[in-house]
């Protein structure tokens, strides 16, 4: 007599699907779930649709072509029709996402120009995170120690209305030459400090495969580069492009790291889930860099949403940026509260792996600047009081033993990678300065003086066993001397 499957089991010829995997997500007609396509390109077949090169050149870029897909108000065709608007481009499949009849749609926000756009806003500047002024060579920007932007092209798949770089993206007289590139690499070997580089741009995986892989494979030569990472956006603008081929030339170069950015749930497809899906499979970690936006997703619960369907798609929430103070970006821009708030109704709200960073990309050049609700309420010299998300606060007590790091005796404090001029605040807790003089700051306290006089002496004012902002350190501070003991008679 045959034995049946123990209730609950399987039979093994029947396949499984996973049915909380994203990429594995079935449509009605039992085929893998596709997105809507708008009726302009109904007819377009399948094998063309699904090709990254078809969908380049059928992009989206005037107003007649917008009129045909969706319903435009009067400000969109005055930013359509302003003659020096930023450009704009969308693929059709990124276009098709939109609801047609919604003038406040997420996607359409971020990627259809308003009158508005063309407005001046306090602050405003052409390079506000004053890239180029940090730039040794063209399209190379070296703002921290051990890391630079390298940036190979300045087209993109689609032109998101805030670029940050849109005094050169979208612009073909802009592009990187071979020179130019040449010259970034040839940093890149002269300056062994540097251990990662960020590919960007515009955005490198619109760029002819061949022309990528010859990136990737020159800076793989480069023996003091750990980490390659790339900054895209084309996953979620056109996910056609991840295709195997793709992915298998991106895994001869590991370690390799990808950083998507998707703003808003209602980017987050079958298509880019499947993408996903080839990536994480080449062994590609993944990162998701989004961007606080006015009217897209200033909210916590659409933020909540987001970090958790990127979650689901083992996409790492990384940061979220603070709108900069970029030209044609004023209409998009939140209080800094905002972003505070939002921070609030995520950590303790949800898993520590889905809540990003709040980030302010310091106008003027400074760099990147966390920002986080203040979770310490005080402290003393031996014990900190702390409150979490509900509000409930308690008591941390400090240990009164704690024998400081022997430094003298560690192998990586002994040999640390330089980073000149750049120490910071770590380098006043490391010891080696013990203060940080702003720009000039000798200049403005000589108060017209020519001539030291007889009571200035730089002697006086270089501390014992710290470093010095100019010439040699003082001695070590010496142990301290053990006094007699002395006997009470």
């Amino acid at each position: 007599m045959e034995e049946k499957p123990a209730s609950g089991l399987v039979a093994a010829e029947t396949p499984w699907v996973n049915p909380r995997d994203p990429a594995r997500r079935l449509g009605p007609d039992g085929r893998p779930a596709v997105s809507r396509r708008a009726p302009l390109w109904e007819d377009v077949p399948d094998e063309k649709w699904n090709d990254w090169r078809w969908q380049l050149s059928n992009r989206v870029n005037d107003l007649e072509d917008f009129e045909k897909i969706l319903t435009l108000t009067d400000e969109e065709r005055e930013g359509l029709s302003a003659p020096d608007k930023f450009r704009v481009d969308i693929t059709p499949y990124f276009v098709s996402l939109i609801d047609p009849e919604d003038p406040n749609d997420p996607i359409r926000r971020q990627t259809i120009p308003l009158g508005r756009e063309l407005r001046a806003f306090t602050g405003m500047m052409e390079d506000s995170l004053a890239e180029d002024r940090h730039s040794p060579v063209p399209g190379l920007v070296h703002r921290y120690p051990d890391r630079v932007l390298m940036l190979i092209t300045t087209q993109c798949a689609v032109y998101c209305r805030y670029c940050t770089r849109a005094r050169i993206v979208g612009d073909p007289s802009q592009n990187f030459n071979r020179k130019e590139h040449e010259a970034q690499l040839e940093y890149i070997r002269n300056n062994p400090q540097i251990r990662d580089v960020l590919i960007s741009g515009g955005d490198a995986l619109t760029l002819a495969p061949k022309l990528l892989e010859g990136a990737l494979r020159a800076l793989r030569e480069i023996p003091h580069v750990e980490i390659v990472r790339i900054g895209s956006r084309v996953p979620v603008f056109m996910p056609q492009r991840i295709d195997d081929e793709l992915c298998e030339m991106l895994a001869k170069y590991h370690p390799l790291w990808l950083n998507i950015h998707v703003n808003h749930p209602n980017e987050i497809t079958p298509e880019l889930s499947r993408a996903c899906d080839r990536l994480t499979r080449a062994g590609i970690p993944l990162g998701n860099q989004s961007v606080l936006l006015a009217g897209v997703n200033d909210c916590v619960h659409t933020q909540r949403e987001l970090v958790h369907r990127l979650v689901e798609n083992r996409v790492r929430p990384y940061y979220l940026y603070q709108c900069d103070l970029v030209e044609g970006a004023g209409h998009f821009r939140t209080p800094v509260g905002k972003g505070l708030e939002i921070l609030e109704g995520l950590r303790g709200h949800t898993s520590g792996y889905a809540v990003p960073q709040y980030i302010v990309d310091a106008p003027g050049g400074g760099g990147k600047i966390p920002v986080m609700p203040n979770y310490v309420v005080s402290y003393s010299d031996h014990k900190v009081i702390l409150r979490n998300y509900e509000g409930y606060i308690t008591t941390y007590e400090e240990p009164t033993d704690y024998h400081a790091h022997d430094s003298s005796s560690c192998k990586y404090c002994q040999h640390p990678r330089p980073e000149p001029g750049q120490e910071g605040i770590s380098g006043l807790l490391d010891g080696k300065r013990m203060w940080i003089e702003p720009a000039g700051f000798e200049q403005t306290h000589l108060r017209g003086a020519t001539e030291a006089h007889r009571l200035k002496d730089p002697a006086k004012w270089q501390p014992l066993g710290v470093g010095v902002i100019e010439g040699q350190a003082t001695e070590p501070v010496p142990a301290p001397r053990r006094l007699p003991v002395v006997e009470e008679p």
